[in-house]
């Protein structure tokens, strides 16, 4: 069995340190096979926030695979967010958009973050041509006995109806990305989990999102997923820091629009 621990929006300047230290123990316990951290490492894209978030990462002692989330990128400084928006996410660049082999699974980075947009609300995600092609090609050269995961920040469309942040065009990159034979979609930012099957004729795809280890929660306590891979299917297990024994997260279907 492969196993992966699916982590997400930690913000480091935010962190809930009891709840950091209980993944990290976790870790250290059951090594996983690799971490998978969908964005927002930090809380403002400050440098004492990216250099603790640095340390965690490399912390872990295990293959880690992360994405630049919209807290990612400089909020008070906007010529640096223009120019420069990724200038402190590059020391941790090895680590950043990694395309991840395992047995069984291959991993595969896709940016939806924008330095800027045509709307008002620029934390919300967007799938640039370029993005989505790259990530189409990773796709397509995974060996076909494998399952393939592609990991970004913002879930491509909304997992639940009471959300109304979409990311531009990414209905359109969920559809290709399930073309070409993506399995899952693997994301954050809404801080909560989620498990969402799409079918369109015979391809399917689930759109996965994991909760969060920063005092920001939502309608669950502190939590990450882990997805258990084995003979070709997977389960994913949302593991909160609760009392209350862990379970596998129910697979939905999308609400009717």
């Amino acid at each position: 069995m492969t196993r992966l621990f699916h982590v997400s929006d930690v913000h480091f300047g935010r962190e809930d340190k009891a709840a950091v230290a209980w993944f990290d123990a976790l870790v250290a316990a059951e090594r996983p096979d690799a971490v998978v951290m969908t964005g927002d490492l930090t809380m403002r894209a400050r440098r004492h926030e990216f250099d603790a978030g640095l340390a965690w990462l490399r912390s872990l002692d295990r293959p880690v695979t992360v994405e630049v989330g919209n807290h990612d990128l400089p909020y008070f400084n906007p010529l640096a967010r223009i120019f420069t928006p990724y200038r402190r996410v590059r020391e941790i660049e090895r680590m950043i958009e990694k395309p991840l082999e395992l047995p069984g699974v291959a991993i595969v980075p896709l940016k939806t973050t924008a330095r800027a947009q045509f709307r008002l609300n620029w934390a919300s995600g967007h799938v640039s041509r370029h993005a989505l092609d790259q990530a189409l090609a990773l796709v397509e050269a995974v060996p076909k006995e494998k399952l393939v995961f592609v990991a970004c920040h913002h879930p491509l469309i909304e997992p639940h109806k009471r959300l109304s942040k979409q990311t531009h065009r990414g209905a359109e990159a969920l559809e290709a990305l399930m073309r070409a034979g993506a399995n899952a979609v693997l994301t954050g930012h809404v801080h909560d989990a989620f498990d969402v099957e799409h079918r369109d004729g015979d391809a399917v795809v689930r759109m996965i999102g994991a909760g969060t280890l920063s005092e920001r929660t939502r309608s669950t306590p502190p939590s990450f997923n882990e997805i258990r891979i084995e003979d070709g299917a997977f389960e994913v297990v949302c593991r909160t820091m609760t009392p209350q024994p862990d379970e596998i997260l129910p697979v939905e279907e999308p609400e009717a629009a």
